[in-house]
């Protein structure tokens, strides 16, 4: 059974924990098939991935929108918490990748969460008005506020979960947009952050 780290701040049910353990057994699973995770990480889904993924959890009465789901990472993990603490949230998965967003549809299935998985191309989808698009390992931020720009809502939220260079993209990103960030340190790893945009602009 998957375990609490001892740095998440909020209980989780023993039934949240089976549904995330359900989630992981899947992702190793499809994996064997299909290009979910990295094969190297298989062996720490929980701290890699799911906890990664668990730490960006904030409610929303708003529609949360999750660009390139791939896995869904973070988006399933988003799903089964917010269930389990009984703060459901309108949260769509953009996946073009027909294969992966078969896989998140099993998985809303199989682990019984509400969740809308839209199978397009980023730039095909129809404006979602979003009060938070979040991104895990899709692409460079600049390109992320590209995105995201045209689907948030008016004082919506973007977080991004970026790498060690991190603070070079946001210094890339100036570039052409302007915005307001807090970057947030990642609990899971040291060099990694969270970066939560608002107030973007075109320069």
């Amino acid at each position: 059974m998957i375990e609490v780290p001892q740095w998440f701040s909020r209980d989780v049910s023993r039934e949240t924990l089976e549904k995330l353990e359900t989630y992981k057994n899947l992702l190793e699973k499809w994996t064997r098939k299909i290009n979910l995770i990295s094969k190297s990480t298989i062996e720490d889904i929980s701290e890699r991935h799911i906890w990664d993924s668990a730490q960006i959890y904030q409610q929303t009465q708003g529609k949360w929108v999750d660009l390139g789901s791939g896995g869904g990472l973070p988006g399933v993990v988003l799903a089964i918490l917010a269930e389990g603490w009984n703060e459901p949230l309108n949260l769509t998965l953009v996946e073009s990748d027909q294969r992966k967003a078969t896989f998140l549809r099993a998985c809303a299935r199989e682990i019984e969460v509400s969740i809308n998985v839209s199978a397009k191309r980023i730039e095909m989808i129809e404006v979602q008005n979003a009060d938070v698009v979040s991104a895990r390992a899709l692409t460079d931020l600049n390109s992320l506020i590209e995105m995201s720009f045209r689907h948030l809502a008016p004082g919506g939220l973007g977080v991004f979960m970026k790498g060690a260079r991190w603070k070079a993209e946001v210094e890339d990103a100036r570039k052409n947009w302007l915005f307001l960030c807090d970057a947030v340190l990642s609990k899971t790893s040291p060099e990694a952050a969270i970066l939560k945009i608002r107030d973007i602009q075109r320069v």
